[in-house]
This record gives structure tokens, sequence and C-alpha cells, in this order.
């Protein structure tokens, strides 16, 4: 019902930035949560950050606070996750998803994009 895309991915050194953005289809963008999460080679699929549908709360994964933030353009029904000082720990592949229910169940998931970061 919601197709997420993914983009902004791809190579940067080390200390450097990337924004990512998902772009989402179909109505009431402003009524749900969105998260994005990452999946780093041999690892599960982590959470990195949360954003309510409002864009009031934020919430980050510790390895993350301070680097990153998460936001949101409900006119654009569009999720962003600006990086920076990024670190060869974050390379990953990223994906948003959002939580339709409002409930930390995440109903529709994005195909990914890819981060990598040199050192």
């Amino acid at each position: 019902q919601v197709r997420l895309v993914e983009s902004g991915g791809g190579l940067v050194q080390a200390g450097g930035s990337l924004r990512l953005s998902c772009a989402a289809s179909g109505r009431a963008f402003d009524s749900y949560a969105m998260g994005w999460f990452r999946q780093a080679p041999g690892k599960d699929r982590d959470i990195v950050a949360r954003i309510t549908s409002s864009g009031g709360r934020k919430v980050y994964a510790d390895s993350v606070r301070g680097r990153f933030t998460i936001s949101r353009d409900n006119a654009k029904n569009t999720v962003y996750l600006q990086m920076n000082s990024l670190k060869p720990e974050d390379t990953a592949v990223y994906y948003c998803a959002a939580d339709i229910g409002n409930t930390l169940v995440y109903n529709y998931w994005g195909q990914g994009t890819q981060v990598t970061v040199s050192s």
C-alpha cells in the first residue's frame, strides 16, 4: 500500500557527510511514523533513527546520536537522514520504513541504498 524509495547513498571518506532521502507514495504521510535502519555485512538489521508523524519527536541509536539527524517534509512525502562525521563502521545498506499504526511495528520497507565510508 505504501511504496518507499531511498536515494542519496554512495561512497564517502571518513569524516564526510551524506544525506539520504526516502520518498513515500500514497496519502496520509503526515499520519504515521518513519524510521531509518541499516544492515552491515554479517550483521543484523538495526534501527538507526525514528521520527514521529509530525516530526516533533526523534530517537536515535547510541551509535549515531550526535552525528545523524532524521527529519521529514510532509508536504513532499519525504523523510531524510543527514549523516555527518561518518565512520567506516557506518558502512551498510540503509533502509527507510513506515510505521503505519504508530506502534513501533514497521509495515513497509524500501529497497535500500548503499552507504560506503572509506578510511
